[in-house]
């Protein structure tokens, strides 16, 4: 994940894949509430305060004391997530300082039903990954997608569904359904990101099919790569399904031409992300799986758009996006 967008109040998605209609803002305070309505009527209110009210859980004692003894005893888990702006994904509320977002609201739940106090950290995308090689951090709640390449280094605790979306001007009629979609065009995409490792491997089998390669873009700041869709420079941009559901329906300004999984063939899994071998990928997986089974899972999805990315359970270490998915 490595998306960013500037402050302001925005609308959130009821189900990032769904047309929406939009409803009045619910509370004129400062726009720290915010009211959508999915076509069916049905409206959720998205808290963008830092008064989160977040959803709460209970220690299970049995996962708490299969923590590692360093961790249990010192009391603390210490979570990292990427600094960047991705609503509703991780962001600052109309504070400008708290961070909010169903990365941190599930992270909570985790650390609660483990008894430990989540301690959270903001990072560059990059340097979520040096705190974690370091030790420095104890687990990684950013957007995370399970890759083979990545599982050399770290282990998983797969918690959402990983989809990434294709990001078009309104009204361009473009529609990305394969590779052959984006052969010849212009696409920006974020380094580093899962997202880049499809985009690229999509280019080369453009070229094996005898099209043109994508021309690929890379930009700092979200707010770049807009300006350029706007103005022409690039056709698509492809990131995070939720950021670019919710980014369309916050700007107005784009559609989503197309959606695929963030692992490729295979369905993409977004996951807790720790040290390999340090002893916590089995306790994370089990404290997901206990508030799956609790009902406060369920209900942070909904209080974020989010209920279609559920997974009926989480696995430690499952297949991720391959080295080559060609």
């Amino acid at each position: 994940m490595s998306t960013r967008f500037p402050r302001r109040a925005v609308l959130l998605p009821l189900a990032v894949t769904a047309a929406l209609a939009l409803a009045s803002c619910a509370d004129p305070v400062g726009g720290a509430t915010t009211e959508v309505a999915a076509p069916g009527g049905h409206g959720i209110r998205i808290n963008n305060s830092p008064d989160q009210h977040r959803v709460r859980t209970e220690k299970a004692a049995a996962l708490a004391a299969e923590v590692p003894a360093a961790v249990r005893d010192r009391g603390v888990l210490r979570i990292v997530g990427s600094a960047e702006s991705s609503p509703p994904l991780g962001f600052y509320a109309t504070d400008d300082r708290t961070r909010i977002g169903v990365e941190i609201d599930l992270a909570y739940l985790v650390a609660e039903t483990l008894g430990l106090r989540p301690q959270f950290s903001t990072a560059s995308w990059e340097n979520v990954f040096v705190g974690l090689d370091s030790g420095r951090y104890d687990v990684g709640f950013s957007n995370i997608t399970d890759t083979e390449e990545r599982k050399k280094k770290y282990d998983f605790a797969s918690y959402r569904k990983d989809d990434i979306a294709f990001e078009a001007r309104r009204g361009s009629g473009l529609k990305v359904r394969d590779y052959r979609d984006v052969a010849g065009r212009t696409v920006a995409v974020n380094s580093g990101t899962n997202q880049e490792r499809i985009l690229l491997e999509w280019s080369r089998k453009a070229q094996r099919a005898g099209l043109e390669p994508v021309d690929v873009k890379y930009y700092k700041a979200a707010g770049d790569i807009y300006l350029a869709l706007a103005s022409g420079r690039i056709d698509l941009y492809l990131g995070p399904d939720p950021t670019s559901a919710y980014h369309v329906a916050a700007a107005g300004k784009t559609e989503i031409a197309g959606t695929t999984s963030g692992a490729g063939t295979r369905q993409g899994l977004i996951s807790a992300t720790t040290r390999k071998g340090n002893g916590l990928v089995g306790p994370l997986a089990d404290a997901v799986n206990e508030i799956i089974g609790n009902g406060t899972y369920a209900r942070v999805l909904r209080r974020w758009g989010l209920s279609a990315e559920a997974v009926h359970k989480s696995e430690v270490n499952p297949p991720g996006l391959p080295a080559s998915d060609g």
